[in-house]
């Protein structure tokens, strides 16, 4: 078969409504965290930093807290910012893995940890990895993740 007459691939380009959608989440987050004082850092990660973002993209966020546990427990704060379904928990190491799914399938991600993740010296190969693959800060204020994006 010629290289021409490969099946055209299905368009991959963000839906405006999807990237309000995004925005939207990502802005009740960053706003939530503001106003609690165990929350030290939030960062988004994956494709929604870079344009990269696809119509099935999730939307990755890092939540580092002094205090793991409440938002591990329970999910009250979860609905409090209206992400929807709790669909996955899963432990990669210093980061537990929340993953809920919006009412239009769209995907959040917390992915909860402690400040020990940002820690600097030396910086994690993982959280390294996460911080190259695109990262942007939403609230910092203690400057723990400007530190680390500079470290990386």
């Amino acid at each position: 078969m010629h290289h021409d007459d490969q099946p055209v691939n299905p368009p991959t380009a963000l839906s405006p409504e999807r990237g309000s959608e995004i925005n939207q989440v990502v802005g009740r987050i960053t706003r939530w965290a503001t106003g609690r004082g165990d929350i030290v850092g939030l960062l988004l990660v994956g494709s929604c930093v870079g344009n990269t973002a696809q119509p099935d993209s999730d939307v990755d966020v890092v939540l580092l807290t002094t205090d793991e546990s409440l938002y591990l427990r329970e999910d009250g704060w979860a609905g409090e910012l209206g992400l929807g379904e709790l669909i996955r928990t899963q432990s990669w190491g210093p980061i537990t893995e929340r993953r809920f799914a919006t009412a239009s399938g769209l995907e959040v991600e917390l992915g909860i940890g402690s400040p020990t993740w940002a820690k600097t010296d030396p910086v994690d190969p993982g959280t390294h990895r996460v911080v190259t693959d695109g990262a942007r800060v939403l609230y910092d204020p203690a400057g723990v993740l400007a530190e680390l994006l500079a470290a990386c």
